[in-house]
């Protein structure tokens, strides 16, 4: 097989964003809505990129696309280069106002709620005309957001292991405990068990997150199913109000109940859940300065937390 000529002007930056569009939707349909392009439009892309490349790049179902062999390996080529052309640009536009510019973070629940507002409040003290742009989802959705360049780098919690082509910054290390709010019966009891709070309503990660596999690992070391009455959500908005307003029971980092004393921590440890929460980035990536000025202040804020944290 001859290597493919990509550099003859018959690849065009749209067969780059279509082919990170249709990995990621999975139908022709959704990537073209995404793009703002018909699906004859679409498909016909595919189609050029297809000859170009001289092999397949998907196959074709009745619920739509999936990538072959070829196709995720170009897929993950044709984000690399719209990542460092995004980069290119906004680099070259921070450079020319170094008092401006704009970093995209993305977050999820352990670093987003007491972490990142910190130092971002921070930052914006020295830096009142950097634009922070945060954007808040599952960690697997952020990692996919962090290849294609459409986030700098990831604020959160650190899983293991590492996703392959990242690298990860441990900030600090924090516990998970059970929660309720203040006015809750449960509230300030001693001898609190596990069991005694079977038949309360409880708010758990959703089933998609490491947090959620730890506590299903939890309450079966102790024999016991997970709580038929519950909610499952990764908002933190959502899982505030219903502590506030209801009697259910959640499973938070520690920070965030330090934070409001509208919510209390039960006695009843999670132990060994806990975790660090760091930084992830994109391996070989290079960060413009507002990303960087960004990355100090988690960096000096976190330092702060820890010594609250013992």
């Amino acid at each position: 097989m001859k290597i493919p000529r990509l550099l003859d002007g018959r690849l065009k930056f749209r067969h780059l964003a279509l082919v990170d569009a249709l990995s990621r939707q999975g139908s022709v349909v959704s990537a073209a809505a995404e793009l703002h392009v018909t699906q004859p439009a679409a498909t016909r892309s595919l189609q050029e990129l297809e000859d170009i490349l001289g092999v397949p790049l998907y196959e074709r179902g009745p619920r739509g696309v999936t990538p072959t062999v070829f196709g995720e390996a170009f897929t993950g080529h044709a984000r690399a280069v719209l990542a460092q052309l995004a980069q290119a640009g906004r680099h070259v536009v921070e450079l020319a106002d170094a008092d401006r510019g704009t970093v995209i973070v993305g977050t999820h629940l352990a670093g987003s709620n007491v972490l990142l507002p910190r130092a971002i409040a921070e930052i914006k003290r020295e830096r009142p005309c950097l634009t922070v742009v945060v954007k808040e989802a599952s960690p697997e959705a952020l990692l996919l957001e962090l290849e294609a360049g459409r986030v700098d780098f990831v604020v959160g919690r650190l899983t293991a292991p590492a996703a392959e082509r990242t690298v990860r910054r441990k900030l600090y290390d924090e516990s998970v405990e059970l929660v309720v709010r203040a006015g809750h019966t449960l509230a300030g009891r001693d001898g609190v068990e596990l069991a005694d709070l079977a038949d309360y309503p409880w708010i758990l990660p959703g089933a998609e997150t490491a947090l959620r596999r730890e506590i299903e690992e939890f309450f079966a070391r102790h024999a016991m199913q997970l709580p038929m009455n519950r909610v499952e959500t990764t908002s933190f908005l959502t899982v505030r109000q219903l502590l506030l307003e209801t009697d259910v029971i959640a499973a938070l980092p520690g920070l965030i109940t330090r934070d409001d004393a509208r919510i209390v921590r039960l006695g009843v440890p999670l132990d060994p859940i806990g975790h660090s929460v760091g930084l992830t980035l994109w391996a070989g990536r290079a960060l413009g300065p507002s990303a960087e000025a960004l990355i100090e202040s988690l960096e000096a804020t976190a330092a702060g937390m820890a010594s609250q944290n013992p």
